[in-house]
């Protein structure tokens, strides 16, 4: 699963790698421990142009009677996204990219788990292939969403079995292109990353808590 991660990078790395173009109305503080339930930076597409925003982390369906639904689910797995009613559909109309450049997996030793930050080797900025839905009652609207997990690669898999798919830059502007709705075609997008390009590392169980949001976090051990 994908249940912690930090997005730090500054705006002149993000707008470099992404070339939004709402980037001067945006407000990004660097964030060192996001968790679900909070709002995370996304980038979606109109077709012409790709813009920034923030979306509530845990899916919350259009069609969904209670809000409180978001808090299980952060994560859709990639293997049944197709064919879970509460993904499928967006599958097809709703994707989007999720900015980070780390993430945290626990990994059980002897009993204790220690938590491990996963990044790039060069440090640079990355996205999630994510789904995203409008959520509106009594008045209430909420922009959510969930990253979608798949298998570990080498890097990740001695500490935990699932990681985020990491969507290469080559493949990020198809993802977000609303007029590729092909399920099967999609699905083959959603593979663990490259582990050559990725490092992991042991780091303080400050990370633990969410209120924990200090640089002191993404250090390694």
């Amino acid at each position: 699963m994908c249940g912690r991660f930090s997005m730090t990078s500054p705006i002149e790395q993000i707008q470099l790698a992404f070339e939004l173009s709402n980037m001067s109305e945006l407000n990004i503080t660097p964030r060192y421990n996001v968790a679900p339930s909070q709002q995370v930076f996304s980038i979606v597409s109109d077709g012409e142009n790709k813009r920034g925003g923030f979306l509530k982390w845990g899916l919350v369906p259009s069609w969904a009677k209670d809000s409180r639904i978001g808090y299980k689910m952060i994560n859709a797995r990639s293997e049944t996204v197709d064919t879970k009613p509460s993904f499928k559909n967006l599958l097809k109309r709703r994707r989007c990219l999720i900015v980070a450049d780390g993430f945290y997996e626990w990994k059980n030793d002897g009993g204790q788990k220690q938590p491990f930050r996963i990044k790039m080797k060069d440090d640079r900025v990355f996205t999630f292939a994510g789904l995203w839905d409008r959520w509106q009652k009594d008045g209430e609207t909420i922009h959510s969403c969930t990253i979608i997990t798949t298998e570990a690669n080498d890097v990740v898999s001695g500490i935990h079995d699932r990681m985020p798919v990491i969507l290469p830059e080559e493949k990020q502007d198809i993802w977000l292109n609303s007029t590729v709705q092909d399920s099967s075609y999609l699905k083959k997008l959603l593979k663990p990353y490259q582990p050559e390009e990725m490092t992991a590392f042991q780091v303080s169980t400050l990370v633990n808590s969410p209120k924990n949001d200090v640089p002191e976090i993404i250090n390694s051990l």
